[in-house]
């Protein structure tokens, strides 16, 4: 007999977003504002809504945590390692940008 039990697993995107600046490749960052690792500095993500497409939510939380938008946003990888994140089962797809 097989036992099953209902696991929740949430799904987020991540915005990498690479610009030259002074002739220098740099990362987008942003200091997280809510646990866990409040304060720390992190690739701009979140979220996934249920009414909305992946992309549209990684373009949605870059606004929302840099005010950057219209930019090419290119999916590049799935991350769904069990344990990566403290809050439990998150799938997270990652997106890429050059400015």
């Amino acid at each position: 007999m097989t036992t099953h039990h209902k696991q929740t697993i949430s799904l987020t995107v991540d915005a990498v977003v690479f610009a030259l600046h002074e002739g220098e490749l740099r990362l987008l960052l942003i200091r997280r504002n809510h646990a866990p690792f409040q304060g720390q500095w992190a690739i701009p993500g979140g979220f996934v809504k249920s009414e909305e497409s992946l992309e549209d939510a990684a373009r949605r939380e870059l606004f929302e945590e840099t005010g950057v938008q219209d930019i090419h946003l290119e999916q590049i990888h799935t991350f769904g390692t069990p344990d990566r994140d403290p809050r439990g089962r998150v799938v997270s797809v990652a997106y890429v940008a050059i400015l």
